[in-house]
């Protein structure tokens, strides 16, 4: 079989399909919805057909672009264990939450262009993974960037979806900045953008492996995977259609850092591992409090994802990239799982996202709650479900390996129960507290089909010794030295107490706390600084907002100024320019009031006495 052919099929499948809605189809939102789900379709069968035919040992292929200087531009692609996986991730995950969409979007008036950019973004993500070297990689990234812009902008005729719409272009395009500089010094160093020849290259000398290089291509997973301190704009982005954080916030987008680092780490000095270790089990610990500050159904689960981010990224950093690869899949199954259930109740209840507006979903909407609940197991790590095997194991790697790495991570499993034991007992136990709730009914079949099959992976895709070879590869030495192996025993059978205690603890501490069912937050009651702490992000945000308008807008109000007078006043029109900005000035004087010309008169008067006198 040709495997070139079969992976450009599995690119342009999407891209066929976006083009068709794009230009037949804008009017016809139900044909374009369910020509895009049958493109994910393609894609999935297409993606499965690849990776039983795909070769033992890593594949690669590509075509001259284009050349400049000695800087040649490829198209290709890279097949290695690491492709298998995320492929198998983006292109499984993405076929249910289009299957989703369609019931979820059915009365969206925009509904074709919304299954427009989700084929662009399958598009896009599909180039990163399937990019065998740095510059298509760019190329797609940056494709991904303007897909996830789009669509958070779905509900553009909204204030809050078209400001978080820009955040997280603008944010993203931050650490892509310092991305696109580590790129070009790495075609400076090593005469090539090409990932395999990069990876011999520092085989065989790991002295080309340098800590600012590293630093700067680090900065896309910062800002793609949302991690401190370009960590900002993903809980803003759930402004966008729940499908959307499903997709791109949850299962996708957000991995493709994580996908980056792992097909970079031949650069990642001992430092920049370190730098990512520590600031991901930050982020793990960190994210918990602020979203306990939430009580927007979405956003407390786009906190749990930046928790969850923190988790691979400290397996990267601890030098097992494997883990964080076994837990981005995990993640993907248990996380699309709680969005689409929230996507569910949000649809049910009239698009009330308020979990203190809820109450009583359990009875209400049963099936939605029992997925919902088995996500939720799975995110705190409950023992034998699909995180507990790849959240524990990291936790395991981390408590041989790296002790204060290891308390950051255990106290993020703490706060996970907590603040998903919070949402919970508020929102799905108790008394409806508002109409929309009262009156909700479960979702029809075409969106718990999707939210079935998630959740039986939820709970069972841990199991990773049942997985075939081929998706198991990356990841499975790692998984079973750290279950196995005798390095890792007192670890393992020490975090077998551990984290049981971490998440029952939490959701003990989250039923003292709130009850069930409960009106109002007992915390901003109690404890309103602290609440305040928490419901202001840490006051991250206001830092940001702080330094755009008082510091940075100044600092660009002042080029602006200089632009005006030195460059297109002075430089380019010489003294003309002179005398015309001396004329916009002496125009501005004449104000058409008699009480401001005695002024300007009596001025005169002043000046012409001071020059009488001889003063000047």
């Amino acid at each position: 079989m040709n495997l070139d052919a079969l992976m450009v099929f599995i690119m342009i499948t999407p891209l066929f399909s976006a083009g068709i809605i794009a230009l037949f189809l804008r009017d016809k939102g139900t044909v374009a919805s369910w020509l895009s789900v049958a493109a994910s379709g393609v894609i999935l069968a297409l993606s499965i057909l690849l990776l039983l035919n795909a070769p033992e040992k890593p594949y690669s292929s590509s075509i001259e672009w284009f050349a400049v200087g000695e800087l040649t531009i490829s198209l290709g692609f890279l097949l290695n264990e690491h492709t298998h996986l995320l492929l198998f991730v983006v292109s499984f995950v993405g076929f249910w939450i289009h299957l989703f969409s369609i019931g979820y979007m059915d009365d969206d008036k925009a509904k074709a262009r919304f299954f427009g950019g989700l084929s662009i973004f399958m598009f896009s993500m599909l180039g990163i993974v399937l990019a065998d070297n740095l510059a298509m990689i760019f190329i797609f990234w940056e494709l991904v960037g303007f897909s996830s812009y789009m669509l958070i902008a779905h509900y553009c005729d909204t204030d809050e979806a078209a400001a978080a719409s820009k955040k997280a272009f603008i944010v993203n395009r931050v650490g892509d900045l310092g991305f696109l500089i580590g790129i070009v010094w790495c075609f400076w160093k090593f005469g090539t953008l090409d990932l395999s020849q990069i990876d011999l290259a520092v085989q065989l000398d790991p002295s080309l492996a340098v800590t600012g290089l590293g630093l700067l291509l680090i900065c896309g997973f910062l800002g793609k995977s949302a991690q401190f301190p370009l960590h900002v704009w993903l809980p803003d982005a759930m402004a966008g259609p729940t499908p959307i954080s499903a997709l791109i916030h949850a299962a996708t987008m957000v991995a493709a850092g994580i996908f980056l680092l792992v097909r970079i780490d031949v650069l990642l000095t001992p430092f920049v591992l370190e730098w990512i270790a520590w600031t991901g089990a930050g982020m793990a610990f960190i994210a918990g409090f602020v979203a306990l500050g939430q009580n927007d159904i979405k956003k407390i689960l786009a906190y749990s994802t930046l928790s969850q981010l923190g988790y691979m990224a400290a397996a990267v950093g601890i030098g097992l990239p494997g883990l964080g690869l076994f837990h981005l899949t995990t993640h993907a199954f248990f996380k699309a799982l709680l969005f689409l259930c929230s996507g569910s109740i949000i649809h049910a209840c009239h698009h009330e996202q308020d979990i203190f507006k809820m109450g009583g979903l359990f009875k209400r909407m049963p099936i939605t709650s029992i997925a919902f609940l088995a996500g939720m197991v799975a995110l705190m790590g409950a023992n034998y479900t699909a995180g507990y095997w790849s959240k524990e194991a990291i936790m395991t790697a981390a408590f041989a390996l790296d002790g204060p790495i290891f308390w950051f991570l255990i106290g993020g499993a703490v706060m996970t129960a907590l603040y998903m034991g919070r949402l919970f007992f508020i929102a799905f136990l108790g008394k409806p507290r508002s109409p929309g709730v009262e009156h909700c009914k479960e979702s029809g079949p075409i969106m718990l089909l999707p939210l079935l099959v998630l959740g039986v992976l939820a709970l069972v895709g841990g199991f990773y010794t049942y997985w075939p070879e081929i998706l198991s590869q990356s990841f499975i030495s790692e998984a079973n030295e750290v279950y196995h192996g005798e390095e890792f025993h007192h670890a393992h059978e020490t975090l077998k107490v551990w984290g049981t205690v971490a998440w029952i603890s939490g959701l003990i501490i989250a039923f003292a706390i709130y009850g069930l069912g409960t009106k109002g937050d007992r915390v901003a009651n109690k404890i309103p600084p602290l609440y305040a702490l928490f419901r202001r992000r840490l006051f991250i945000d206001d830092v940001y907002d702080f330094y755009v308008a008082k510091i940075q807008q100044r600092f660009v109000d002042i080029l602006g100024f200089l632009d005006l007078f030195l460059i297109s006043g002075v430089m380019v029109r010489g003294s003309a320019g002179i005398a015309g900005l001396v004329g916009v000035f002496s125009r501005s004087l004449h104000v058409g009031s008699v009480h401001a010309y005695v002024y300007w008169f009596l001025l005169g008067i002043v000046l012409f006495w001071a020059f009488a006198m001889g003063w000047f």
